[in-house]
């Protein structure tokens, strides 16, 4: 059965509350992003939201190589697997908007793939070479601190490879479209293929936008903002693009010089003015339950172990405003799709 996840923003004094009311609603994750100029630090929320719920796994979604040494993220993963007994998860990418809100420059593939085998060295109690360095957690012990699986957000061809080899988990940033998560599929396969490494090894899912909204244009309107952030991982500097649908390929060049950071996550955004009706239709899923259930079927159905919902709010502040409104839009996913896909 598919594990459907929540990604919601860590907020000082409501992560924890909001975190079991996520798990009964009936989220079985909940990653929360790691961008220190947008939102609360989420080890210390993860921790309170661990003592404050019973079964469902928590972790970033996601923390990156660039603003956090592999010691500092091991240390800190190892604390919430003992906290919340297991249940912890580090979702890792190249960090976007929290190495530019800092004026650094986002990690390579290979800088995520030393990352995360150094992350999971320490936490096995185990050596880590650091040039002529011998780096070790003094505090755990070998095979003392149960293994944190290693969930890698991939959205380029490059990353996915390096995933497919290294990963626990991986976790599609592509858009909703099914060519689009067919495609990501395809060059896993392929690189798996290659390696022989057994599919049942990894975990494989996808960061899915999903507004479900009996009035389907407040719908779509509400998926425009995080249409354009997940967009934009296409658009990131460096990205290839020639191997992009025409739906998305001329908006991923455009975002390339045009993405307005300063606002990143926010509706203020001056880039949505790119992103119209019909690519938020095409690159999400937004509108009434019957619908979310029409276009989330089929990609369920091309194998996908975990689901991380990406959603919406319409409370742009305070801050905590923001993320309970997050969690009650939410609510109409799990009371009218959600239960579709339990049966």
């Amino acid at each position: 059965m598919t594990e459907f996840g929540a990604v919601m923003e860590p907020s000082p004094g409501y992560t924890a509350k909001l975190a079991r009311q996520l798990e009964d609603m009936g989220f079985e994750v909940l990653m929360t992003p790691d961008t220190q100029n947008l939102c609360g630090d989420p080890y210390g929320q993860l921790s309170l939201a661990a003592a404050n719920t019973r079964k469902i796994k928590l972790g970033t979604g996601v923390t990156n190589p660039v603003t956090r040494k592999a010691a500092v993220t091991a240390s800190a993963f190892a604390s919430l697997q003992i906290e919340s007994e297991g249940r912890a998860i580090c979702g890792l990418g190249r960090g976007d908007s929290s190495a530019d809100f800092v004026g650094l420059r986002q990690a390579t593939t290979e800088e995520m793939r030393q990352y995360a085998e150094q992350v999971k060295t320490y936490i096995a109690g185990g050596d880590v070479m650091l040039g002529e360095k011998v780096s070790t957690m003094r505090w755990i012990q070998p095979g003392e601190v149960k293994a944190v699986p290693i969930d890698i957000a991939c959205t380029g061809p490059k990353t996915i490879r390096m995933a497919a080899d290294q990963a626990d988990r991986i976790s599609f940033a592509v858009g909703s479209a099914p060519e689009r998560l067919s495609w990501a599929l395809d060059t896993l396969n392929a690189r798996l293929e290659e390696t022989g490494r057994d599919r049942s090894e990894l975990s494989v899912g996808a960061y899915i936008i999903v507004l479900c909204h009996p009035d389907e244009k407040r719908a779509i309107d509400m998926a425009r903002t995080i249409s354009g952030l997940v967009a934009h991982f296409a658009g990131m500097k460096h990205a290839p693009v020639d191997h992009l649908p025409p739906q998305l390929k001329p908006l991923a060049e455009a975002l390339k010089t045009d993405y307005d950071m300063k606002h990143h996550n926010q509706s203020a955004g001056s880039h949505l003015e790119m992103v119209d009706d019909a690519f938020v239709d095409w690159f999400g899923i937004a509108g009434p339950a019957q619908k979310c259930i029409d276009r989330l079927g089929p990609l369920i159905e091309m194998g996908l172990d975990h689901v991380y919902v990406l959603g919406g709010s319409d409370v742009p502040h305070p801050h905590s405003a923001f993320v309970k409104a997050f969690v009650d839009q939410a609510e109409r996913f799990t009371s009218d799709v959600l239960p579709h896909f339990r049966d």
